[in-house]
Order: C-alpha cells, then structure tokens, then sequence
C-alpha cells in the first residue's frame, strides 16, 4: 500500500491562494490515479479534482476555475492548485491514490480561508 504526505494547508484570506503536495511512497506512482478530497465540518467527504495516469483531470462544479491537480512522476507527486479561495473552501484536504481496486489515503492538511 502507499504512503500519502499532504502539505501546503494553512490560513489564507478570502481571495488568496495555496498549493497543497502530496508525496507517495514507492515506484509505482506513475500508474496511480491521484485525487483530492476534502471534508469540512460536518459534511460528508466530497471529491475536489482528480488525474488519471495519462493525465486527464476532472473538477468539481465548485471549483472549476480557481483549482488546478497536476502531477509530477518524476517527484511521485501531486499537486493542488487553488487561487481566488472562498471561506466555503475551507476543509480538511485529503491525497488519495487508487490503481486496480486499492485505494490508499494520507493523513489530511487543513485549509482555512477566513479573514
């Protein structure tokens, strides 16, 4: 199983921007489908934006336009692109990395845009 380590969460104000990291474990990261989830208080985990291996990437409605996923092989990792933050984007940010029915998760990093 991988090893996820998110990174790059933190405060920023209405507006502001942030670049999240995910690094993973292993040789094999160049096959994984790579994802970002996040989960705010009392709401279900939602899916933020995810790349296949070839790197097509896919958004959620919310965030099309202000975030951008992309992926360094080289680095075995993955990267959240996110300007123009809106409080509502405030969660806990998850790294997931999928490939042939497995599934694995990192630790999270939390995202707060408030001013």
């Amino acid at each position: 199983q991988v090893q996820l380590v998110e990174s790059g969460g933190g405060l920023v104000q209405p507006g502001g921007s942030l670049r999240l990291s995910c690094a993973a474990s292993g040789s094999m990261f160049r096959i994984y489908t790579m994802a970002w989830y996040r989960q705010a208080p009392g709401k279900q985990r939602e899916l933020v934006a995810v790349i296949l291996r070839l790197g097509i990437t896919n958004y959620a409605d919310s965030v099309k336009g202000r975030f951008t996923i992309s992926r360094d092989n080289a680095k075995n990792t993955v990267y959240l692109q996110m300007n123009s933050l809106k409080p509502e984007d405030t969660a806990v940010y998850y790294c997931n990395a999928a490939v042939s029915g497995s599934s694995s998760w990192g630790q999270g990093t939390q995202v707060t845009v408030s001013s």
